[in-house]
């Protein structure tokens, strides 16, 4: 569980490439994230090309960092596979959830950027990417061996934030 506590962004990498193995992990923890109805709507595109990660931040004001990342994971779901409409969000919110932590556990640093609901990135990574229509980016993930240390966070438990039974 100390993986849970201790992951935090990191937006500085070392640029040192990622073994396969450890990509092949981050990619068998996104998928074995729960899924509403068991319907696995998640897609992934792996992003490796210099070129192109250099070009996303162009659409996306807060990814200057994956001009230094190794690599990129965008998170997509298939909309055709959606059995129960709408929770494609939740069940590709797990599955990047399930990547940043075993990131964390693989010594890899990494950082959730959101696409959806933002139209205009949604719009412009289909297009840069060549997403089909039925396919919905949610997240880019950026990832590489961190250049940067961060404490674990402060302890966010916060006892006020429960409530039993009723409001």
């Amino acid at each position: 569980m100390k993986e849970i506590f201790e992951r935090r962004s990191i937006r500085k990498y070392s640029g040192r490439d990622i073994p396969d193995e450890m990509i092949k992990e981050l990619f068998k923890a996104a998928m074995s994230a729960p899924s509403a109805g068991n319907q696995q709507p998640w897609e992934f595109i792996l992003i490796k090309d210099r070129e192109l990660l250099d070009k996303i931040p162009s659409i996306h004001p807060y990814a200057q960092m994956l001009s230094e990342a190794s690599a990129g994971i965008v998170v997509c779901a298939d909309l055709d596979r959606e059995r129960h409409t709408g929770y494609w969000v939740q069940d590709c919110s797990a599955a990047v959830e399930n990547i940043l932590i075993e990131a964390q556990y693989l010594g890899l640093g990494a950082v959730w950027l959101g696409i959806y609901p933002r139209d205009e990135r949604v719009s412009s990574l289909k297009k840069m990417l060549g997403l089909p229509e039925r396919v919905m980016p949610l997240a880019v993930i950026s990832i590489g061996f961190p250049a940067e240390e961060k404490s674990p966070s402060v302890e966010r438990y916060d006892e006020k934030r429960i409530h039993l039974e009723k409001w």
